[in-house]
């Protein structure tokens, strides 16, 4: 249990870039992925827009796959896994032996909602056994595995918006336990009909966009995409001379059950305490928190009071902030795209900024890098992700051993 895991690669799919290279280029100017949404018709919802992924062709990365006979957040997933394998320069040819773990919230949704509605509109006669067979969350790393032919262990998290952050830990856990060198891990989550109803009728999405921290925020902005990683045993990562983005340094987990939907401050407070305590760090060592940040009232309120909390008089010198301003919020692939920004922050000593920042608020009093990026060395940084029913993570990231 004393071995240190590194991470060794990462894949984006996301609408502000599809590549680690576009999607950091966009994410340090600050470039928003907010615009109408196009996949469906959304003339009858109050709001129409969301982080949706514009220019995603599933087949110019595999021509030999049917994308019909997957669904999006499959394809979306599969898509990051290649580009992080790429970067990683890991050889899926050589090594069969590579577990898979994936956090979502609502998986390839796209099908059950084709399900209710060729049932609706015709009978049950008229379901598509595609549809049937793609709905199961459990596809999203069963494809990864099948469609790469990878022969380890593939496993999905449905802890929702902190389930990256939670197939981060898992993996993390295995790999200090021997039970493998490699592993692929991540989120992925599409927009469909039933995210965007779901936190309309919650009274929960923006109008027009994301604030996180701001006096006049208005809610959360829905966002689809995939955010993959690998992560290795050092000395395996080594003996490779494979790059090394950053350590892996610990997590906490916390199920506070203080609310279905409402984040409570003592388990975001206790998840934060958690993952330092597990890291063998020192509050005094974090130089910056990726927030959840999604732009509620109550959310980002709870967050601040929290961060407060743990880092007390020290609160205004950690930089904070929160990319969901920039993507929306990915859901089950958040915690998983924002562990991927940690990295990228780490080894360019930049931080991406919270943008559309207007306002103060004396209830949310932190340093959130307002608006435009920051130049800043970087040596731990904490990812913090929060899901209903209180399913709370913390990921703590360093720079590489």
């Amino acid at each position: 249990m004393n071995k240190k895991v590194v991470v060794t690669g990462v894949g984006v799919v996301s609408s502000i870039g599809i590549g680690k290279e576009d999607f950091w280029e966009n994410l340090a100017l600050g470039k928003t992925g907010i615009e109408e949404i196009k996949t469906f018709d959304v003339a009858d919802y109050p709001v129409s827009k969301g982080g949706e992924i514009k220019k995603f062709e599933f087949n110019n990365y595999f021509r030999d796959i049917n994308k019909r006979e997957i669904g999006k957040a499959s394809q979306f997933a599969i898509v990051a896994t290649k580009l992080a394998c790429e970067d990683a320069n890991v050889d899926l040819e050589e090594d069969k032996n590579i577990g898979v773990i994936i956090g979502t919230t609502l998986a390839d949704a796209q099908s059950l909602e084709q399900i209710d509605k060729h049932w609706i509109q015709n009978s049950e006669d008229d379901v598509w056994l595609t549809n049937i067979r793609n709905y199961p969350g459990y596809n999203l790393a069963n494809n990864i595995s099948y469609h790469l032919g990878l022969r380890g262990l593939d496993f999905v998290v449905s802890t929702a918006c902190a389930a990256g952050n939670y197939s981060i830990s898992f993996a993390y856990d295995l790999i200090r336990q021997s039970k493998y060198d490699t592993m692929i891990v991540g989120g992925a989550d599409p927009i469909a009909r039933t995210n965007l109803a779901g936190f309309t009728r919650l009274i929960a999405i923006a109008p027009e966009k994301c604030q996180p921290f701001d006096k006049n925020r208005k809610g959360m902005m829905v966002g689809e995409g995939a955010g993959i990683l690998i992560l290795e045993d050092f000395e395996h990562a080594k003996k490779r001379g494979a790059k090394i983005y950053a350590e892996v340094l610990g997590y906490g987990l916390s199920c506070d059950a203080y609310h279905m939907a409402v984040p409570g401050v003592e388990g975001i407070t206790k998840v934060m305490k958690k993952a330092i305590k597990n890291s063998g760090i020192k509050k005094e060592d974090v130089d910056y928190i990726c927030a959840h940040g999604t732009g509620t009232f109550a959310n980002d309120k709870a967050e601040c009071e929290a961060i407060k909390k743990v880092f007390g008089e020290r609160t205004k010198e950690v930089a904070v902030n929160s990319i969901k301003s920039m993507l929306g919020h990915t859901m089950g692939a958040a915690s998983a795209i924002e562990a991927i920004s940690c990295c990228l922050s780490i080894n360019e000593g930049i931080i991406p900024p919270t943008i559309n920042y207007e306002t103060h608020d004396p209830e949310c009093d932190i340093d959130c890098v307002a608006n435009v990026a920051r130049r800043k060395d970087i040596e731990v940084a904490l990812n913090n992700s929060f899901a209903f029913g209180g399913n709370n993570a913390c990921l703590v990231l360093g720079r590489k051993p």
